[in-house]
């Protein structure tokens, strides 16, 4: 007996594979059932058992023969007639082993019985062992291998199909990929994001969806130039115009759902990269069919030549006249007659299973199956960012729209950018209530009420409900989409982008243009600036902080600023060589500049004489080792910052004698080893920052400057303090902090308006007792020094507390008690 079920192994897989197998698959699956059981049907006639049970998946076949002793054998054989012995006394002895081949004559009728005849026929007087003997030895040597063996190798043949037709679902390489596939492609079918975003896309009327393409040709239009190199991947390519959720849907996709489509999202990227990498499935699916179609010639070829070899009658000459007399037999093949049958049953069934195969070759090679393109899904769904792909990925999705087409259909929501940000708002906008951003509102340097917003994964629309905002601060935010419910801030008149990849709904860049004073982009590379910062017609100030490469930076371009009509402030904070074109051309209304230009030489300075109105200059970190001569053109300026550069001689100060409305002179962090004496012609001069040099004497002439209010001098080398520091009647602020100063002259303290006077981390030894004659000094710091004692007139400066007086404990101490309670007390 052949135990069937044994065969299953052969084509059993997982269920779920039924996606993957078109209709030409499951055909010869079912010709492959049925050349199965031909097979297993001759192979039972053989084995011959009296009842047998056939079953393959849900078919089933009960044979029930039966037992005749004639079915015993294979073969049946009579010999032949021979010529009789001539020794007719051994007739009488050994009658099993001569026969006489004279027919006997008919027997003459009993006269007492005239109408009973015995019939006899030819007697050849064998045994049955003989007659089994005779049968096997003709079975092996007379009948033809083919009929002998035909239900064997129908058998064989139809196993070989069904392996190579379910190999590429039990190799690891194939099937772990297969999978997968499966896996996220059913969690895809049966997400409720699937049936919401296409549901969503099709609630939406052609005039809708005909206005949105028309935004988003005009959007395009303005994002024209550096916006075509600002996209760089497919993700800020599909970003869609807006993503404003309704919100009586919004509660459709709870928490939960929302995060495991979100977790799909992520499956599906990482899959098809893994996927689109190499085409092993196609391969072997190509191989497998190809191999089914040279096996099908094959059994075609040698059948049709051997179908004729199964016959009814044989004769069978085989000298085993010794053992039986005979040597010339006439067989008759018990089955001849029905293998005859099943042969050319096998060969239409596998002529068929042949042309299948035939048409899957033709499908395979005719079509370009190694890529996908979703045209059809995009013009049907609206969704147009579905991107096409390629490999082992588009062959797999060509095999289930053989299946059904909607499998592809809903799993393209899962490769859509569109429906991914679509997802991640949703879920932003339940995370992200108005209540909760109105917790992290806080009041900025700008004294505006901000709302900071850092990495997450784009901007809530509850955002824009918080109408009393009045800037709105986004950093490291991928794929931001400023939609056109910005219009409802009307408090909004600040803007910060930090590290934030941009896009922009033509309706929010209206609203913009109108209201927005202040914007500051912080970015990597010149190439992220958003375009539409350019028509900002009615921003004040614009703060740009970015690094370049060295080779970029040296032909760094702006757009230009033309349309800034209104920008006052310019701060650029990078690494240029140059001042850009594009800030000359606002220099005509530009009041302040800034460059920080992170230690990177600035040179061609030239430019700066055209900013005639300039009143702010800052030049941080340029390298700079002179004082630019442009500078001294800028008659309106007030306030000049040339902090950490490289400068080591100031004698060009001279010239500032022509800038009489500068007040702000800020030389620190430098070299600088000395202060030249024309120092004294800057008499409009009020606030000098001198600190973190090497200045080792102070001028006299420098206090001729008696405008200064503020004068910070610490971190030098300084030993002594001219007396004719007491000229500066109006100074509130004095430091020498970290000197070699030993001691102060009285002078200093004539300086009654001195609010802050920082002299710690000096030589000196002794605090004269008129420091009580500051009275408005608030703030002291004279820790790090030589003192053992402090004078009791500390007391006499009034608005001098505990926590202004910066000094060792043990010092503090020395003060009288009703000094310190007066201190102390608030």
């Amino acid at each position: 007996m052949i135990p069937v079920t044994e065969f299953r192994q052969f084509t059993e897989q997982q269920p779920a594979f039924r996606v993957l197998k078109p209709w030409w698959d499951v055909f010869t699956d079912y010709l492959s059932v049925a050349m199965l059981m031909i097979g297993v049907f001759g192979c039972t006639l053989q084995a011959f058992p009296t009842h047998y049970s056939l079953c393959l998946g849900n078919f089933c076949i009960t044979l029930d023969i039966e037992e005749h002793k004639v079915m015993q054998d294979k073969i049946i054989c009579l010999p032949k007639r021979v010529q009789p012995t001539q020794n007719h006394s051994s007739v009488s002895n050994v009658s099993q082993a001569v026969i006489s081949t004279t027919p006997l004559p008919p027997p003459k009728p009993s006269p007492t019985n005239p109408t009973t005849v015995e019939m006899k026929g030819l007697k050849t007087d064998l045994d049955l062992q003989q007659y089994s003997f005779i049968n096997q030895i003709c079975y092996e040597r007379a009948l033809h291998w083919y009929a002998k063996y035909f239900p064997y190798l129908v058998l064989i043949h139809t196993l070989v199909f069904m392996v190579c037709s379910n190999f590429w679902f039990k190799f690891p390489g194939s099937s772990s990929k297969i999978e997968h596939f499966i896996s996220i492609l059913g969690k895809c079918f049966d997400s409720p994001w699937t049936t919401r975003a296409l549901s969503e896309v099709s609630g939406e009327d052609s005039e809708e969806k005909d206005n949105r393409k028309s935004n988003m040709n005009r959007t395009n239009a303005i994002q024209s130039g550096p916006e075509g190199s600002l996209i760089n991947s497919q993700s800020l390519k599909s970003i869609p115009e807006k993503f404003v959720v309704d919100k009586s849907t919004a509660g459709a996709l709870d928490k939960k759902e929302g995060e495991q489509a979100k977790a799909l999202f992520e499956k599906v990227k990482k899959f098809r990269l893994h996927v689109e990498e190499g085409d092993i499935l196609y391969a072997m699916y190509v191989r497998q069919t190809v191999l089914k179609v040279i096996k099908f010639l094959i059994i075609i070829a040698y059948n049709s030549a051997l179908v004729s070899e199964v016959q009814f009658t044989v004769d069978c000459d085989i000298d085993i006249q010794d053992m039986t007399g005979y040597k010339n037999f006439s067989c008759n093949h018990t089955m001849a007659h029905l293998f005859s049958k099943l042969s050319f049953c096998y060969l239409c069934f596998v002529s068929i299973y042949g042309l299948t195969c035939l048409y899957t070759l033709y499908w395979l090679f005719y079509r370009s199956l190694r890529e996908y393109s979703f045209e059809y899904v995009r013009q049907e769904t609206g969704i147009d960012d579905i991107p096409d792909v390629k490999n082992d990925f588009a062959f797999m999705l060509h095999m289930i729209d053989q299946y059904d087409p909607l499998y592809s259909k809903r799993f393209a929501v899962f490769l859509s950018e569109v429906s991914e940000n679509k997802l991640k708002q949703l879920n932003l906008n339940n995370e992200w209530t108005p209540d909760k951003l109105r917790q992290k509102l806080q009041m900025n340097a700008h004294n505006r009420l901000e709302l900071p917003l850092i990495m997450l994964s784009g901007l809530p629309d509850t955002v824009f409900e918080i109408t009393e905002l009045q800037s709105l601060k986004l950093e490291i935010i991928k794929n931001v989409m400023i939609p056109a419910t910005i219009a409802q801030l009307d408090n909004l008149q600040e803007l910060s982008l930090h590290q934030c990849s941009v896009k922009i709904h033509s309706a929010a860049l209206s609203f913009l243009k109108e209201n927005l004073k202040v914007l500051s982009v912080k970015f990597d590379d010149i190439r992220e600036l958003p375009p539409w910062m350019y028509n900002l017609r009615n921003l004040e100030e614009l703060y740009l902080v970015g690094s370049l490469s060295h080779d970029i930076s040296k032909n760094v371009t702006l757009e230009s600023l033309r349309d800034l009509k209104s920008l006052k402030i310019l701060s650029i904070k990078s690494n240029i060589s140059k001042i850009p074109q594009a800030v000359v051309d606002v220099s005509s209304h530009l009041q302040k500049m800034c460059i920080h230009n992170d230690g990177t030489k600035l040179v061609m300075l030239n430019n700066l004489k055209k900013m005639t109105n300039l009143t702010e200059l800052e030049l941080v970190r340029c390298d700079l080792e002179r004082i630019p001569h442009a500078v001294f053109s800028l008659l309106s300026l007030q306030e000049l910052d040339l902090k950490e550069n490289n400068l080591k001689s100031i004698e060009e100060i001279m010239s500032f004698q022509h800038l009489r409305k500068l007040t702000v002179l800020k030389l620190w962090y430098n070299s600088i080893t000395y202060i030249p004496e024309h120092i004294k012609k800057l008499t409009s001069l009020e606030r000098l920052f001198f600190s973190h040099n090497k200045v080792e004497v102070l001028p006299s002439h420098l206090f001729l400057c008696n405008k200064i209010r503020y004068l910070d001098l610490s971190y030098n080398d300084i030993r002594f303090i001219p007396p004719e520091i007491g000229v500066l009647q109006s100074l509130h602020y004095f430091s020498i902090t970290c000197n070699k100063v030993e001691s102060l002259p009285d002078e200093l303290y004539f300086c009654k308006k001195l609010k802050t006077l920082k002299i710690g981390k000096n030589s000196l030894s002794v605090l004269s007792p008129k420091i009580g004659n500051l009275l408005f000094l608030s703030y002291l710091d004279i820790k790090g020094n030589h003192f053992e004692v402090l004078p009791p007139e500390l007391g006499d400066c009034r608005a001098l507390k505990r926590a202004g007086l910066v000094v060792e404990d043990a010092l503090f101490e020395t003060l009288p008690s009703d000094v310190r309670e007066q201190m102390k007390a608030e």
